[in-house]
């Protein structure tokens, strides 16, 4: 397999499992939460919903052959980092942990099943899709690049740049934990018997609300930054585009807050915050890159243990 090829299924991985976090919450959203009662079976005596009519049980078990492609697919980035040519190591192992991650992911939603849709582990649901999408994009990211034959890299931002934006990934990963809590404690919880976490919605939305406006607060800080020459335009380009996503999830946050929290803007809040979570791990991926430098004569003379010629006609410098 070539590395191009291979690059094409870390990407198709990459947006599999974005997809199958939007068809979760649609779970959640059409009240599908219990449409199975138990797991992997829908139900005690049979594998799939027992009518077609049953819109609930269909949503769930619909969602839950939605994650056995996506397992499909991961094992698809296994297999293509053992054939691909030339083989590489690294590639190999981040590949392996995404099927790791699906399957983790699908123990959970059993639990999540059996806890009757707790919120906790709801939020656990989501989190572990989260840190699929960190190892499917940084996968992808390493597929992307040759790395250097001697493992050099170049950094492409000073010292202060890189330790801001290892604290947007905390600003990040804050914003999202009190974003889940929110979720918890709001409506849609997946069946209208399901608990809530005991929080009043609205003092948990002004928490998330004001971490959002610090990680946004923090993001342009360090595009301020960058556009001064203290980064690499390629992370100058990055930080635009997180700006760009984390901005619009904000206004859809916004939005739904003052609007009674419509369940299809809640659907394009998960795309979201998928959205953000990859912009932001592409910021700090983006820092820096393999030292690529032309093979001189006497290295290549060396790789293919063949004799430097050096022509006649030329004079040593001294």
């Amino acid at each position: 397999m070539s590395p191009a090829a291979y690059r094409v299924i870390t990407l198709v991985t990459l947006v599999s499992l974005v997809f199958i976090m939007v068809t979760g919450a649609a779970v959640r959203l059409t009240g599908s939460g219990l449409g199975c009662s138990t797991w992997p079976s829908c139900e005690p005596d049979s594998f799939v919903p027992r009518s077609a009519s049953d819109t609930h049980g269909m949503i769930e078990y619909g969602n839950r052959v939605v994650t056995a492609l996506v397992m499909l697919f991961t094992v698809a980035a296994v297999l293509g980092a053992h054939w691909r040519s030339p083989r590489r190591k690294d590639l190999f192992r981040w590949a392996l942990g995404l099927p790791v991650w699906v399957l983790a992911n699908a123990l959970v939603g059993a639990l999540v099943v059996v806890l009757d849709l707790s919120p906790v582990s709801v939020i656990g649901h989501f989190l572990l899709s989260l840190g699929a999408l960190w190892n499917a994009l940084v996968l992808h990211h390493k597929a992307s690049e040759e790395p250097a034959p001697d493992g050099r890299r170049r950094e492409l931002a000073i010292p202060a740049v890189r330790r801001a934006c290892d604290l947007l990934l905390v600003a990040a990963g804050l914003a999202v934990v009190t974003g889940t809590i929110v979720t918890g404690s709001g409506p849609h919880a997946g069946d209208e018997t399901a608990e809530r976490l005991d929080f009043v919605v609205g003092e948990v939305a002004r928490i998330h609300g004001i971490s959002v406006m610090l990680f946004l607060g923090l993001a342009l800080l360090v595009w301020r930054m960058a556009r001064v020459g203290d980064a690499a335009p390629s992370v100058d380009a990055r930080l635009r585009a997180l700006l760009v996503v984390l901005v619009a999830q904000a206004g859809v946050g916004y939005t739904q807050y003052f609007t009674g929290v419509p369940a299809w803007l809640v659907s394009i809040h998960v795309l979201g915050a998928a959205s953000v979570w990859i912009a932001v791990l592409r910021v700090r991926l983006g820092l820096s890159e393999p030292v690529v430098e032309p093979v001189t004569t006497a290295v290549a003379a060396a790789r293919t243990k063949r004799p430097l010629v050096v022509p006649t006609d030329t004079v040593p410098v001294p």
